[in-house]
């Protein structure tokens, strides 16, 4: 019975390691892409997504009507590789990271800032995929305002 129960626990703390580097993973490869953005880096922000990622941006028009604007990873990566290095510091928290075999889903509260100038806030919500043992974004969708936002 002991050796049975001790079986047990070992397999428990096993199962909690191995969740907590896919977490990690996980969690790696989103600081690698705001990483890669502060860099202007377009080589290491597109190593970050998946080939057919899907980029979408809720927020209002001019009218304040709701919009879902849909934007390419790759025109995205040419913004990025053509901004000052330094310009865009996207700042985050990890609120929720969850991880089902290849799949994960990850919450991160945000603020943007042009260089140290805040430009606005929201949230990120990313999917991402593991795939030939390597963490890739395969959607985002953020929220964005520039008021109601945490210090």
């Amino acid at each position: 019975m002991k050796k049975y129960f001790l079986f047990i626990v070992m397999s428990a703390f096993s199962m909690a390691a191995n969740a907590q580097s896919a977490e990690d993973s996980v969690k790696s490869t989103i600081r690698k892409m705001f990483f890669a953005m502060m860099e202007a880096d377009g080589a290491m922000l597109q190593d970050c997504f998946a080939d057919n990622a899907i980029m979408q941006t809720i927020t209002t028009n001019k009218e304040g009507k709701l919009i879902v604007r849909t934007d390419s990873v790759a025109g995205f990566v040419k913004q990025v590789s053509n901004l000052p290095k330094g310009l865009a510091d996207e700042r985050i928290v990890f609120d929720v990271v969850k991880v089902d075999g290849p799949l994960a889903t990850v919450w991160t509260p945000y603020r943007f800032f042009r260089r140290t100038e805040f430009s606005h806030c929201g949230v990120n919500s990313f999917q991402l995929v593991r795939n030939n043992d390597k963490w890739r974004i395969q959607y985002i969708i953020d929220t964005r305002r520039k008021s109601g936002c945490a210090e």
